[in-house]
């Protein structure tokens, strides 16, 4: 587009709103957001603007706000909200700490919010609606009807090509999980047809765009068609219980007795509840926990002067002997759900189960650990779930 002088001063107010809106997604200057819980923490900051009203906040305000997040993580936030002109100070002076929230932000994090849980469909019926109103009105002009008719046809071969991929490339599961293309389709192909008919109508010389849109619409027809085949064809003899509807697995659940129920599950193993672990923070530990060297270096032997120390596998061997001693508590064995339920959580009984294990598999130890195909379920317990099984002596 060729600007000019006048638009000048139009552009750069668009411009400070777009950063001014896509701060929300930056997690340091320049980069993008790739936890979910920075959304949540911009969001908490932006509400505790919110409430302070016209005085402003402090970074210290802000964190005693937000202070459900981790403080560094909300200063960090807090900077980078700031250095994309989202939070501003209150006076632009020098030590000023009071700072005030822009209003663009908040409404781009809204904007997310419902465009992850409607895919984006209701922004797009709503844009259709404001098209057809748009070229209805007797103001409008033949080139405000050609441009609605662009933009359609760009949304919809967009929509298109974006299905048509999937369709080709994609498996059936990430095709599931981008079904919400497909949703509502023939209302918008309904609602765009009814601008198409309203640009033709009032503006025929505009007929060769309307052929653009109604090509773009019936791609787009073609690719609802082909992706919705591919799922109703996978969905039957799928075991993915994530591949069908919500609302099919809801019904199923209400009509079912509980044998039907049971079925569902039939064959899928289940081990005790683990703690959640976000993807993020596996991969910080499992990069920290790497060998910063190759190298082995032998380790130091006695002189023949000195007595040798007791080695270090007769130390675990005695440390997990005592262990395991201290479980049976004189006994010839006992329930793995009540070792599980004498710990009191998860992460206890986990290092306790690793012990056993350890004891069960030495070979100068005599103990054994056997598992059996039942299962304890108890909401009110520590760990809910609890593979039975029995810690016991064996005779060698």
């Amino acid at each position: 587009m060729d600007a000019t002088l006048l638009d000048a001063e139009a552009e750069a107010a668009v411009l400070r709103v777009y950063r001014q809106v896509f701060a929300v997604l930056a997690r340091e200057a320049g980069a993008m957001i790739v936890d979910p819980e920075l959304l949540d923490v911009d969001q908490a900051i932006l509400d505790a603007f919110a409430e302070a009203g016209s005085d402003g906040m402090t970074v210290e305000q802000a964190t005693q706000a937000c202070r459900a997040f981790p403080h560094d993580l909300v200063v960090r936030r807090f900077e980078v909200l700031r250095q994309y002109g989202a939070i501003t100070k209150l006076v632009d002076r020098p030590n000023e700490l009071r700072h005030r929230a822009a209003f663009a932000p908040y409404v781009m994090l809204m904007f997310l919010r419902r465009m992850s849980v409607q895919g984006g469909q209701g922004e797009l019926h709503q844009l259709l609606t404001l098209e057809a109103h748009s070229v209805s009105d007797p103001r409008a002009t033949e080139d405000e009807g050609q441009a609605s008719i662009l933009r359609l046809t760009k949304v919809f071969r967009l929509l298109g090509n974006e299905l048509a991929i999937l369709v080709s490339t994609s498996t059936t599961a990430q095709l599931r999980e981008n079904a919400q293309l497909a949703w509502g389709n023939e209302r918008l192909i309904e609602q765009a047809e009814k601008v198409h008919r309203i640009v033709l109508e009032r503006w025929p010389t505009l007929h060769r765009d309307c052929t653009q849109l109604r090509m773009a619409l019936a791609a787009y027809a073609d690719a609802v068609q082909l992706a919705a085949g591919r799922l109703v064809e996978r969905a039957g003899t799928t075991r993915a219980l994530g591949l069908l509807p919500i609302e099919t697995w809801l019904s199923f659940t209400r009509g079912s007795d509980t044998e039907v129920l049971a079925g569902v599950l039939d064959g899928l193993l289940f081990d005790a509840a683990a703690p959640d672990f976000s993807p993020e923070t596996m991969l910080e530990a499992v990069e920290t926990g790497r060998r910063t060297g190759t190298a082995r270096m032998a380790p130091p032997r006695p002189s023949a002067e000195t007595e040798a120390p007791e080695s270090a596998a007769a130390t675990d061997r005695e440390d997990l002997r005592a262990e395991a001693e201290r479980v049976l508590a004189g006994r010839d064995s006992v329930s793995i759900v009540s070792v599980v339920d004498d710990a009191g959580d998860w992460v206890t009984a986990r290092r306790v189960l690793a012990e056993l294990t350890a004891a069960h598999l030495h070979d100068e130890l005599d103990y054994e650990l056997v598992w059996s195909d039942g299962m304890r379920i108890d909401p009110a317990a520590g760990t809910p779930w609890a593979t039975e099984g029995e810690f016991r002596r064996v005779a060698r």
